[in-house]
């Protein structure tokens, strides 16, 4: 048995189960339970899973053409080192968990994996000796069930649904007091970058900051845990947390901005030249990150539900556009000491896999950068107002943008884009023959 797994069974004779965790092409984990006696195995690399469980679609449905074309090989199922923690939100505290990422037979990384995708791009940054910072806003709702749909949890006026979102509000984050000191005590548990919770703009809609760091892949590890620990306390208060992209029509819906800079091999910012509108090499990421937005719409928003984002008024951009200091475009250069100069890519729902978004915004990053791209002049005022080239606000626009893409091909590879298009075709037929409610309503007795 590993050092690790021997020091974790001793330091936690409570905890009976371990949760064994692979993050799929959606984001959504897969694996399995293990009983502690077995956590040696998954470090000697006896745990196996079908190479195929990374490809399936939102509700966990095999794709048929990937199972039939590949035999549904198994792949090989190794530790991610330092993700062996308990999860203090689980049943009695008996159970921990830990991520693992999926290998071929033979020992190379398989590439349907979004952290070995991920982990393919960052290393085109260290060979021209660069290391990209990364950290993400992550936005969600507490909310219950009411019926067959979500209701808001936030105080509200007597006998009415809440009025605006009271955002920075603290006497809506002091109503959840008992949840939000136990979300702070489970990230001191799981060393996770808690940086304080607020209030955002939609009602019943919170946002949690995560700490820059220099390793896009643990950043996105990091999400991944976080957002399953917020779901895992939420519930344990009789609770839903949604990363749901847009849960309430006529609210704003939940985001994941990224913050993005780039160190040289001396650890200096590539972005700051010691001026609030930084280097030559800032404007050509942009550039990359705006000529490759339309393509890569379908990593943003990953989900049928999150085009319902890209609406005016919404707060989510719809089309290709930049500012300084402004949250009205698609990437933001926000307002900071020259040394922190980065850009802020404001498209991505809550809903997106990490590792695919960094993945995706970084490759576009490096591709202006190698490319001398312009991003053009930056908007001020009203970015919403000032639409020049729309991108697509329709799923199946989007996928086929991405299905037919050559940067896509060349920043997350052939198979990651083959199996991540294949599982979005089949999710956009199952909601086009899904007759809505709406649909009843207008014509059932009409017509």
């Amino acid at each position: 048995m590993s050092v690790e797994a021997d020091w974790f069974l001793r330091a936690h004779p409570e905890i009976t189960t371990i949760e064994a965790l692979l993050p799929d092409c959606n984001g959504v984990m897969r694996g399995k339970w293990v009983p502690r006696h077995k956590l040696g195995k998954i470090f000697d690399g006896e745990l196996k899973l079908p190479k195929t469980a990374l490809s399936l679609d939102i509700w966990g449905r095999d794709v048929e053409e990937l199972v039939f074309a590949t035999g549904d090989a198994d792949g090989i199922c190794l530790p991610v080192e330092g993700s062996l923690l308990p999860t203090p939100w689980s049943a009695d505290g008996q159970h921990g968990q830990i991520m693992l990422s999926m290998y071929d037979g033979d020992g190379a990384a398989y590439l349907g994996d979004p952290q070995h995708v991920l982990k393919q791009v960052v290393k085109r940054f260290e060979e021209a000796g660069w290391r990209p910072v990364v950290a993400a806003e992550l936005e969600f709702s507490l909310v219950t069930w009411d019926r067959d749909i979500p209701a808001h949890t936030c105080p509200s006026p007597a006998g009415s649904g809440p009025v605006g979102g009271n955002t920075y509000g603290l006497d809506v984050l002091n109503h959840h007091r008992q949840m939000m000191e136990d979300l702070r005590v489970a990230c001191e548990i799981q060393d996770l970058p808690f940086d304080g919770v607020v209030k955002e703009s939609a009602p019943s809609q919170y946002e949690i900051n995560m700490q820059h760091v220099d390793d896009p892949v643990r950043a996105a590890r990091q999400i991944i845990m976080m957002k399953r620990l917020i779901k895992g306390v939420a519930a344990k208060h009789g609770l839903i947390a949604s990363f749901m992209a847009k849960p309430f029509e006529t609210e704003a819906g939940n985001g994941m901005h990224v913050h993005c800079s780039v160190l040289d091999d001396k650890g200096i910012n590539i972005f700051d030249d010691g001026s609030d509108k930084g280097t030559p090499l800032l404007q050509q990421a942009i550039g990359g990150c705006l000529t490759y937005m339309a393509e890569s719409v379908a990593v943003f928003a990953p989900t049928y539900n999150a085009y319902r984002r890209f609406q005016k008024g919404c707060h989510a951009p719809t089309f290709p556009s930049w500012g300084y200091e402004n949250r009205t475009v698609a990437i933001r250069v926000p307002a900071s000491n020259p040394v922190s100069r980065r850009l802020e890519h404001r498209v991505a729902g809550a809903d997106a896999n990490p590792y695919l978004l960094f993945a995706v915004i970084l490759s576009c990053i490096i591709e202006g950068i190698n490319e001398n791209l312009s991003p053009g002049e930056p908007i001020s005022g009203d970015g919403y107002e000032q639409e020049e080239a729309t991108l697509p606000v329709y799923m199946p626009d989007a996928v086929r943008l991405f299905k037919e893409s050559d940067f896509i091909r060349n920043a997350l590879g052939s198979e990651m884009q083959r199996i991540f298009t294949l599982s979005k075709e089949q999710e956009i037929e199952e909601f086009r023959r899904r007759i809505t409610t709406l649909e009843y309503q207008t014509f059932l007795e009409k017509l």
